[in-house]
């Protein structure tokens, strides 16, 4: 099947089918729903067929370019079907997964991922650490046939429903940086594992505490080579800023349709929604161009930190033409549409902070691809 005819198929299918997708709204839906209506989109889209495009068949997937997985997620998005930070999720583990693992346990685990029977979670961020992940401390020591973890990690989307995660260790010395970092897959249902979710002010608990106490992995669960788990993360991260921030792109131009759709005469200032809709288009460029280099097979490196900056200053400018609009919705409004626009608003407070601050993601930009700030010792 090649792209139009996908698209065009699915197209026909979500017109059908739309109304058993589509997700409760207001208030009084809570978190635990909203993951609950994510996995039953999965499963529907998986059934069908429609998930399983884009995906090499060795992990059940029918193969075919992956701008055919981008644009599902689009589609859903745009149609208002899902939450595109959560639904992406699928997005950024599942290749590295396909990456990194042994073949069996990939073919095993990735579809119960893209069908939705499964969660994962994503295990980088501690405490002390921030975005300096060559400075993490969880660490996992070799005890015959296993690995023992302990430590803490934070921010953790989803480790509350995650049957699995991809987790982060340190097996080198405490100095050793990045080159004594060991990725694992492990099982969250493990012995010494608690989670303790992060209530955040949109008034969802999607982050948590994840605290493991001489979790015990089984070492045909380590992903990649022992030590060199700092391969696994600079795979990983492209990932979470490419295909991930496209579905975010749809979102955002859906939620910046509905305010020119619904806004009272007169309440969207000119200059600031000329703003917003150019940076939402240029944002639509730059990570379009993204997903056509990743399905010519290129490699994604420091690059997408751009897509990534472009994201926070799209999302925020959205949010903020909506609130200047929709003032007394947004503070304190009870219908479902003013706590989509008040649940959005507070989100995209982050947006400058989560999946890498933009402070780290210009540091990024300057340095490696810029080739700014070197001293004449060359650091």
């Amino acid at each position: 099947m090649d792209l139009q005819e996908f698209r065009t198929g699915l197209d026909a299918w979500l017109d059908e089918h739309g109304p058993e997708l589509a997700a409760e709204s207001g208030p009084e839906v809570t978190f635990d729903q909203e993951v609950a209506h994510l996995s039953r989109v999965k499963r529907m889209t998986y059934d069908a067929g429609w998930m399983r495009w884009g995906w090499p068949e060795r992990v059940g997937g029918f193969g075919g370019s992956t701008l055919m997985r981008a644009y599902l997620g689009e589609a859903l998005a745009s149609r208002d079907l899902i939450e595109p930070g959560i639904y992406s999720m699928t997005e950024v583990l599942a290749p590295t997964m396909i990456d990194f693992a042994r073949p069996a346990l990939a073919a095993e685990m990735v579809p119960r991922l893209l069908r939705g029977d499964e969660t994962w979670c994503q295990g980088f961020s501690e405490p002390s650490t921030g975005s300096d992940l060559g400075s993490l401390a969880c660490r996992a020591r070799r005890d015959g046939d296993a690995w023992r973890v302990t430590g803490q990690k934070v921010w953790t989307s989803l480790a509350q429903y995650a049957h699995r995660c991809v987790l982060l260790t340190r097996t080198g010395t405490p100095d050793s940086g990045s080159r004594g970092i060991t990725a694992l897959f492990v099982d969250m249902n493990a012995p010494g594992i608690t989670v303790r979710p992060i209530r955040a002010m949109h008034g969802r608990d999607e982050f948590c505490e994840v605290f493991f106490d001489d979790v015990r992995v089984p070492l045909e669960r380590t992903l990649g080579e022992v030590d060199g788990g700092w391969a696994v993360a600079m795979d990983l991260l492209p990932y979470e800023r490419s295909t991930s921030l496209w579905h975010r792109s749809a979102y955002l131009r859906q939620r910046l349709g509905h305010l020119l759709a619904t806004a009272p005469d007169g309440a969207l200032d000119p200059a600031e929604l000329g703003e917003a809709v150019q940076q939402a288009f240029a944002f639509h460029a730059r990570s379009r161009g993204t997903q056509h280099r990743m399905a010519r097979g290129e490699r994604l490196g420091p690059e997408t930190s751009i897509d990534k900056v472009l994201l926070a200053t799209t999302e925020q400018a959205v949010f903020d033409l909506a609130a200047a609009a929709l003032p007394a919705a947004v503070a304190i409004g009870d219908d479902a549409d003013a706590d989509r626009w008040r649940t959005g608003f507070l989100y995209s407070r982050a947006a400058t902070i989560y999946g890498g601050s933009a402070e780290i993601q210009r540091d990024i930009i300057a340095r490696r691809l810029l080739d700014l700030g070197r001293n004449d010792d060359g650091r």
